[in-house]
């Protein structure tokens, strides 16, 4: 035994011991450089808000050059300046902003109910297995199925009015929060369900305290996805709508600057659902992001 240790202690290499020393100094003292310190530029550049924001003027710029440099026909393209003067006489001068709000309180009714009747049947598939299973099935039969494609049911059941844009609002919304919420609460750990029940937790407040805060990146996106879906299916119902009942939102201003061959409008209306959408998305999507999954370390 000692034959073999002495063996290979020989085949080692000699250690170097470090000398330790002690700096009374506290002035003299080196802790290396922790962090790097940013030129202005590069500070202004790590936001993302700045970031974002010379990628679409860098768009603007290339669509301004290329209707403008290459004698576009404006009734096929118009040009960004054209476009934005539109924007802003519709806006200031014209209706557009009633139109706006219409499609606005149809959306948030629509989409309200839809993340209400979700959670339902998220509470009934926690419940229960038959739930569970009914869930699963209802999403992999309604969710492909597009919200567009039931207008003609909306219009048969429900005339033509606020009621059919709701009815297929929640089909938008329904399915696409119930899937992705149904899936994140599956995903939560063995060790979280446990202390839940260790703690007496069932019912609605294991829901709450439990899978909710688990599954949280799961049900923004889902939320995300189904305001999406709703967003883009209201622009394209009202389309339909308007065109039948003479009324509507955003889409029939759409709609009627098409039928009048205003194309400048029609760009005109695509820059606010294009600009509703971005607000919502980085805005209010976004804060809640912040103050929640991103505070609690469960997203970067």
């Amino acid at each position: 035994m000692s034959t073999n240790v002495t063996k290979r202690d020989a085949e080692l290499p000699d250690l170097v011991i470090r000398r330790e020393f002690e700096v009374s100094d506290l002035e003299q003292a080196q802790t290396g450089e922790v962090a790097i310190k940013l030129s202005w530029m590069e500070r202004i550049w790590n936001v993302d808000a700045v970031r974002k924001l010379v990628i679409l003027l860098s768009l603007v710029a290339v669509w301004q050059v290329y209707t403008v440099g290459f004698d576009v026909e404006p009734l096929m393209l118009p040009s960004f300046s054209d476009s934005f003067v539109t924007l802003y006489n519709a806006l200031f001068h014209g209706d557009l902003i009633y139109k706006i709000w219409f499609s606005i309180k149809v959306l948030i009714v629509g989409y309200s109910a839809g993340l209400f009747l979700a959670a339902v049947l998220i509470l009934w598939a926690t419940a229960s297995r038959f739930g569970s299973d009914f869930i699963a099935m209802a999403t992999a039969m309604f969710n492909p199925l597009p919200a567009i494609a039931l207008l003609p049911l909306a219009m048969l059941w429900f005339g033509l009015g606020t009621a059919s844009l709701v009815f297929v609002l929640i089909h938008s919304v329904l399915w696409a929060v119930a899937l992705s919420t149904h899936s994140g609460f599956e995903g939560v750990s063995q060790t979280l369900r446990m202390i839940g029940r260790n703690y007496g937790l069932h019912g609605f407040g294991y829901v709450w305290k439990i899978l909710v805060p688990a599954a949280l990146p799961s049900i923004l996106a889902g939320m995300k996805i189904g305001w999406a879906f709703a967003w883009r299916t209201l622009i394209g119902a009202e389309l339909v709508f308007g065109a039948s009942s003479g009324s509507g939102g955003l889409g029939w201003y759409i709609f009627e600057s098409s039928q009048n061959i205003e194309t400048d409008g029609v760009f005109a209306g695509l820059f606010m659902v294009i600009l509703i959408g971005f607000v919502v998305e980085n805005v209010v999507f976004r804060n809640v992001e912040t103050r929640t999954v991103i505070r609690w370390g469960m997203q970067r």
